[in-house]
């Protein structure tokens, strides 16, 4: 027996973040179940965390990669893609040893935004 197919309508995606926004409160949103208590708690670790982070890899350690990663992982979950995008980008700098202060100042003024946007929905 075959399955049945059903016809689907073609509708554009979103875009991966909001253009007026670092944070993609949507997909934040839907991390967390629409618990908007538990939003303001993530928001809060990953801007901490992000601080942690940043402050390992200002000498750009033979770690910066692992932790560069870990950041990626963590703005992925949030809606932070520009953060995550700076990460990745931060990641593959080191992997072929090119343009590793650039990438490192790039994710930092990433993670700046994305604070600053967190900030302002914390205060709420």
């Amino acid at each position: 027996m075959m399955p049945e197919l059903q016809r689907m309508d073609w509708m554009p995606s979103p875009p991966l973040a909001p253009i007026d926004s670092p944070l993609d409160l949507d997909h934040l949103s839907r991390m967390t179940l629409g618990d908007a208590e538990l939003e303001q708690e993530v928001l809060a670790m990953f801007a901490e965390q992000a601080v942690r982070l940043i402050a390992a890899m200002t000498a750009l350690p033979a770690e910066t990669g692992a932790l560069a990663h870990k950041l990626k992982g963590s703005a992925r979950g949030i809606g932070a893609f520009a953060v995550a995008d700076a990460a990745a980008s931060l990641e593959t700098a080191i992997r072929i040893g090119h343009n590793q202060p650039h990438a490192f100042a790039a994710l930092k003024e990433a993670v700046a935004e994305v604070r600053t946007a967190i900030a302002a929905i914390l205060k709420h």
